[in-house]
């Protein structure tokens, strides 16, 4: 097993006990399939966040380019 996917093991067991995970990534991927709720940042401005259920790869690529700001519902 090599040095990432123990950490991504990590970060799911922590997952599974309902832990709060502050995951930053340029990884799209693997934002993807560790995360309940995913969010962008560019240049230090927070440009929003969406829900796994509501998440599509346009809208979170919209948000990394700046175009677009979106807030998830809690």
């Amino acid at each position: 097993m090599g040095a990432t996917e123990f950490v991504q093991n990590k970060l799911l067991e922590a997952k599974r006990q309902h832990a709060a995970i502050l995951l930053i990534s340029e990884d799209l991927d693997e934002v993807l399939s560790l995360s309940d709720r995913r969010g962008a940042d560019l240049r230090g401005r927070f440009m929003g966040v969406v829900s796994v259920k509501d998440a599509r790869i346009e809208d979170i690529g919209a948000m990394m380019a700046g175009m677009t700001m979106k807030v998830a519902e809690p």
